[in-house]
């Protein structure tokens, strides 16, 4: 082989193996850039994520529609009673729990009797917890009635006619419309077509689900829990157990020497006065 051919080779050789060095080179720069570009994307995306859950966090709550006449923070609570009575009698309660039931048949007509002489002034919170762990939609819808109800002035005759015909709790009876709109029949001018709309379309589904997030933020973990100018009472109030006989004992002696409230109809309750404010009934989160 001539000196020209093999420096001929040599040079085509050296040629092609500066040409895979490029390449190789060309390659490394393309993947340092595609991994830069990942990253920066990355970061972008977690720069924008950032700020979509800030401006969440700092958006306003959007308000949650609550029945007429209901007060507390966010309007969570149905009052009963005349406002200016001198004690506050807290309730809290789900539709489906039978130990509310237990509660309300036995002392449903001593809280009204105490409602309307002006005693006390009942601040009741609908919860709705037994849906999770019992099947179906009874205590969120018997709470959607309820609420309703309230609406239409006619909270506690709904409130102890739906106690008084309560299903067992695994029986979903309240998970059913015409179940409920049916117990409303009961109750004197309650049956009207706003009503019925109401509970049909479940036109308070979200202060329901309020109401819930409200108790599980709380101290509270059962119901009925029961608190006279909020301390507990049920089952007990200190050694004593609660009797309809002691609840109107230990009313009169929180009473003892204060004005009586003004009774007006349970169904418009007048607004509460600093006696029966919200003050004297502690929110969930306090306990």
């Amino acid at each position: 082989m001539s000196e020209k051919n093999r420096e001929g080779k040599r040079t085509a050789r050296e040629r092609m193996q500066a040409q895979r060095a490029a390449d190789q080179a060309s390659s490394k720069r393309r993947k340092k850039l595609m991994v830069g570009g990942a990253v920066l994307a990355v970061i972008a995306a977690a720069v924008i994520t950032g700020v979509v859950v800030q401006n969440e966090r700092s958006r306003p709550e959007t308000p949650t529609a609550a029945p007429a006449g209901t007060i507390g923070d966010k309007n969570l609570v149905i009052p009963v009673g005349a406002g200016n009575a001198p004690s506050v009698l807290t309730v809290y309660e789900d539709p489906r729990c039978p130990a509310c039931g237990i509660f309300e048949r036995e002392f449903s007509a001593t809280v009204d009797q105490l409602e309307d002489a002006g005693k006390i002034y009942t601040n009741y919170h609908i919860v709705s917890f037994i849906d999770r762990a019992v099947p179906g939609k009874g205590s969120k819808t018997g709470a959607n009635a309820l609420a309703c109800a309230q609406d239409a002035g006619h909270f506690r005759d709904l409130h102890d006619v739906l106690y008084r015909n309560q299903p067992d709790e695994t029986n979903d009876a309240f998970g059913n419309k015409a179940v409920l709109l049916n117990l409303s029949k009961q109750v004197s001018g309650l049956d009207t077509p706003e009503f019925q709309a109401c509970v049909n379309g479940g036109k308070y589904g979200g202060w329901v689900s309020s109401l819930q997030q409200d108790f599980d933020k709380s101290s509270y973990k059962s119901t009925p829990t029961v608190l006279l100018n909020g301390q507990p009472i049920y089952p007990k109030n200190g050694d004593e157990e609660i009797t309809p006989a002691n609840l109107v004992k230990w009313v009169d002696a929180a009473n003892q020497g204060k004005q009586l409230g003004t009774a007006g109809s349970h169904g418009q309750t007048p607004a509460p006065t600093s006696a029966a404010s919200e003050a004297n009934n502690p929110s969930p989160t306090a306990g």
